[in-house]
């Protein structure tokens, strides 16, 4: 029996949580590519979303048994939330062109998919930063993500201009409608990751 329990590698569970993010944003942009193969495609995809709901469990059914952080547990029940918030909106807007039998895409959908998983590139670049202690290098990716989240702010108001402009069909609008607005809502809690990491790095810095 250990008199002093097992030092838990936080920063390890937290890159295995953004590179499931990574993960879910590029099969997305591949399923955008390829409709024809949606189904095996979406599958992959609800895997990556089952893996970042028990990757987020795991860190905070450790965070309850761990006396010592190596940053505050609020701050990292924050991040953990937010990341598994992002594979989720990922999902949520996957799942809509199943359920809404949507044969093609659009421009702005691809364009959102593809900053979108830039984005969550960076938070993983940003994630290993941290680790390292790198706070320099984790506020210039926490910019780059703001930067990025705002692109997206405008492919998405582009997309709904088009959307009401040139569809005439308003069943259609709504479906459009509500995966643009998944997407924007995972750009946002990109943004969230950002503003968390920021204030941690204020914290330690």
């Amino acid at each position: 029996m250990r008199l002093f329990p097992k030092q838990i590698d936080f920063f390890e569970i937290f890159e295995e949580v953004s590179s499931n993010v990574v993960k879910t944003a590029s099969l997305f942009v591949a399923l955008l590519q390829d409709l024809d193969n949606i189904d095996i495609i979406l599958k992959e995809i609800r895997d990556a979303e089952k893996e970042g709901d028990m990757l987020t469990h795991d860190i905070i059914k450790k965070l309850n048994k761990t006396f010592i952080t190596p940053i505050d547990r609020e701050d990292m029940h924050a991040l953990a939330s937010r990341l598994d918030d992002i594979v989720d909106m990922i999902w949520a807007s996957c799942e809509r062109f199943s359920v809404f039998k949507l044969k093609e895409t659009t421009k702005e959908a691809v364009e959102m998919a593809k900053d979108l998983l830039t984005t969550s590139e960076i938070i993983n670049k940003a994630i290993k930063a941290l680790k390292k202690k790198k706070y320099s290098y984790v506020q210039e990716y926490c910019i780059e993500i703001n930067r990025l989240e705002n692109r997206i702010d405008r492919h998405f108001r582009d997309a709904l201009v088009r959307l009401f402009d040139e569809v005439k069909d308003p069943i259609l609008i709504i479906k459009w409608k509500e995966v643009y607005e998944y997407l924007e809502n995972a750009s946002d809690r990109c943004e969230d990751v950002a503003n968390i990491l920021e204030g941690i790095i204020l914290k330690y810095a």
